[in-house]
């Protein structure tokens, strides 16, 4: 074994230019982790990761080298030394197994080469003008060895930039079959990680001789490549995590490129059979297929394994915190098969499921949603236990606020108000796939029909709002989509009654499948990326969910609001009765709501009036906190506190008041700091009103209503997925017609496009063909 040893310097340098994620660097590098696991086996979920203290990361040839294969990817590279130095400075124990020895020595002899024979051949000729000249074939072993030197001195120089040592260490394979040499090697290591220096190893490329086939001894791996060395070495070091960077996202199924290719989220020990193994990659010598050997050894040894990408531009800079932070990256080696199917597998479920319940006819989807509705009546007792008990945990971890409790609980009420807005459903659903909105002639025996048919697999999450389950779920039967429900932990009892409920439901028709409840540790960010599965998201929860997801979702649309910061207007001409309830009605009904007044925007005429002192007095017994906007405040001697920001959604029994000069003020208002939710005129005049309405752009704009009727229910919608601020498809409550898309058939007798040509002999004519009237009732 040839040992390296390079202290570096603990100078503080410049940082590298990295593509590095800065979210990462700020997130680590804040405190040092306090790590303690004694090593015996492996992780078995994704989220356990976090846990890893001791941890390898194995670069292959294609992540540490150019396209070109002659030189080292210096911005990869500095991007992942960026993130091993912020982890090892975190309190993690960090080894890194490379390769590129061959690559950088493959650059400086080419250019050596290169270099003496332009030389030459200006010495033999006498003149600048040179010939034509050709490289020879490098040998591999000759570009290790001169490359060996400068990969670990670029290794030393970048690390240099983070304050962090690192040490060299060249292995064979001889080096853990000889005993004496297996215990120096781990003692050195050891002892390197005691000093806080990250280990760099590398196979002896130099003198290590050609792979042998099946050379493995018994139960013990050998080392023909840096993949079985990572594996080798994380076992005999006893690591918590391998982490095999190579040059395609994880494993698949089968060749990536293939069509039918899926990434495998997961791989057990056993699925080795379902494998289809493509070419190795462009450099080095090993393969998935030696990737997949080494990684289950190391499973075996106790050694929880990830392999993913480590070349692509857009996940280089954070691939390695992410696998850390337990996110959905590459493939993950698991001993533990869980009980239930993968969300990819449910996913695929839902949509077998929703396809089925589409081509139902309207009255059967209309039972199974009468089923429901009956259902939660009849095991209301059921329903309300397990409400019980998500309240009393909820309550007792202290974690959710009034408001949230609040929207957690349920009632004999709700679920009887429940009961009968999927009856609504049920009604409308008769009318809804399959209906024909446009008919056209578009030539002699050329009939064109634009129809109704649902949008295909729906990805519903919710926090803390169990009765908004049963309602998605009736909408998505009503229009033949899949559901997908990801429920907030605090409701996990309820919600697990209520799929069973509806799934119950769903039996009659045998579509079981077709509405599933995602059970398993997905985090929503993962859930988010599945874009070839899921076709529309819809969040359920406060402003900052929203946020998040719309935010986390990659190539799918989500429909909804982030914000409700809904206004009430109270106009010069209003009545005082109609202000009083109408304002009461908006802000104290139900204050959680997204629906709820959060600004009480008041004409400067009504200061100081009889009519102002009244609402105020009306806000106080209602113990309605006040906040002051600034021009508000500046006509009060003492006010109340002044608003921090006018687009506060307060979610509880507070609000915000400010002035306005006339009804163009307060739409100009609205429109600088509401969210397009929700807004309200209070006046006598109409036609002040008529102009609020026709002016002011949101989703919902009422006069002498309250904002609370913003509702799918009290639309006679039956119930809504959610309200959107969206511009396109659907806005407002989200009832049935908004979970429905178009497709266009086209029924001809062998009419192609050449007939209608100059030389053709047919024409268009597009004539509107009458389309037959809903019936209503």
């Amino acid at each position: 074994m040839l040992l390296r040893l390079a202290l570096c310097s603990r100078l503080q340098s410049r940082s590298l230019r990295s593509n590095v994620c800065p979210h990462f660097v700020r997130a680590v590098s804040q405190s040092k982790f306090p790590l303690t696991r004694s090593h015996g086996k492996s992780f078995v979920h994704r989220s356990e990761l976090k846990q890893a203290k001791r941890i390898v990361v194995k670069l292959g040839s294609a992540v540490v080298t150019r396209g070109d294969e002659c030189g080292l990817a210096l911005g990869r590279l500095a991007s992942i030394v960026e993130q091993v130095a912020v982890l090892q400075n975190q309190g993690r124990e960090m080894m890194i197994v490379t390769s590129g020895a061959v690559a950088f020595g493959k650059q400086r002899l080419r250019h050596e080469i290169l270099l003496s024979q332009s030389v030459r051949q200006a010495l033999h000729s006498g003149q600048n003008q040179l010939k034509e000249m050709s490289v020879p074939v490098l040998e591999a072993r000759a570009c290790a060895a001169a490359g060996q030197s400068g990969l670990m001195a670029l290794y030393e120089a970048m690390f240099t930039q983070y304050s962090t040592c690192t040490a060299q260490i060249l292995v064979t394979n001889l080096d853990f079959h000889d005993e004496q040499k297996r215990r120096n090697l781990n003692s050195t290591l050891h002892e390197l990680l005691r000093m806080n220096i990250v280990p760099i190893i590398n196979t002896n490329d130099a003198v290590v001789p050609p792979p042998v086939p099946n050379s493995d001894l018994q139960g013990v791996i050998s080392i023909k490549d840096n993949d079985s060395l990572a594996a080798r070495l994380a076992v005999e070091m006893k690591a918590d995590l391998l982490i095999a960077l190579s040059d395609v996202k994880g494993l698949y199924d089968s060749p990536p490129g293939s069509d039918d290719a899926k990434l495998i989220d997961i791989f057990y020990p056993g699925d080795q059979q379902s494998i289809t193994y493509g070419t190795k990659s462009r450099v080095g010598i090993g393969g998935m297929e030696a990737k997949v050997k080494a990684a289950l050894w190391a499973l075996q040894g106790g050694t929880s394994v990830v392999i993913a990408n480590g070349t692509h531009p857009k996940v280089t800079g954070h691939v390695i915190a992410d696998i850390v932070e337990g996110k959905k990256v590459g493939t993950f080696f698991s001993e533990v098969k869980p009980a239930g199917p993968t969300i990819e597998q449910q996913t695929e479920m839902a949509r077998q499921g929703g396809r089925t319940l589409a081509s139902l006819l309207p009255d059967q989807r209309g039972e199974i949603i009468y089923c429901l509705a009956d259902l939660l009546t009849e095991k209301k007792e059921e329903i309300l236990s397990a409400n019980k008990r998500d309240l009393e945990l909820a309550t007792a971890s202290g974690r959710l606020s009034l408001p949230m409790l609040n929207r957690l609980s349920l009632s004999s009420s709700k679920l009887n108000s429940l009961a009968i807005g999927l009856r609504q459903i049920a009604v409308s659903s008769r009318d809804s796939v399959g209906q024909v909105l446009r008919r056209t002639r578009v030539a002699n025996n050329l009939e064109l029909e634009q129809i109704t048919v649902p949008i295909g697999v729906l990805l519903v999450i919710f926090e803390s709002r169990p009765d908004c389950l049963p309602q998605v779920s009736a909408l998505a039967i009503a229009s033949g989509n899949a559901l997908l429900l990801k429920g907030g932990k605090e409701a996990a009892n309820t919600n697990k009654i209520l799929h069973q409920l509806t799934q119950e439901a769903l039996s009659i028709h045998g579509v079981k499948d077709a509405c599933q409840l995602v059970s398993t540790r997905e985090e929503v960010e993962d859930l988010c990326r599945l874009d070839k599965l899921i076709d529309l998201i819809i969040p359920r929860g406060s402003s900052q969910l929203v946020r998040e997801i719309q935010k986390a979702a990659k190539g799918i649309p989500v429909l909804g609001h982030s914000e409700g910061v809904c206004h009430v207007y109270i106009d010069a001409d209003a009545s005082i009765d109609k202000a009083l309830d109408i304002i009461k009605d908006s802000k104290c009904d139900y204050p959680a709501a997204c629906n709820a007044m959060e600004t009480l925007l008041i004409h400067r005429d009504l200061l100081r009036t009889p009519m102002f002192d009244q609402i105020i007095d009306m806000l106080r017994v209602e113990q309605v906190k006040i906040h002051a906007g600034p021009r508000f405040a500046s006509y009060l001697t003492f006010s109340p506190s002044e608003v921090k920001s006018l687009r506060t959604e307060y979610g509880d029994l507070e609000c915000c008041i400010e002035v306005v000069d006339s009804m163009q003020d307060a739409v100009d208002h609205i429109h600088k700091y509401g969210s397009s939710h929700t807004d309200v005129i209070v006046t006598d005049n109409e036609e002040t009103a008529e102009q609020f309405l026709q002016q002011l752009d949101s989703a919902c704009v009422f006069w002498n209503a309250s904002s609370r009727f913003a509702d799918g229910y009290r639309f006679g919608l039956g119930a809504e997925v959610g309200i959107s601020t969206a511009r396109i498809h659907a806005r407002g409550p989200v009832g049935l017609e908004g979970l429905l898309t178009t497709k266009w058939v086209l029924r001809g007798e062998g009419h192609t496009v050449a007939d209608f040509s100059e030389q053709g002999s047919m024409k268009y004519l597009h004539e509107n063909i009458p389309v037959p009237q809903r019936n209503l009732n």
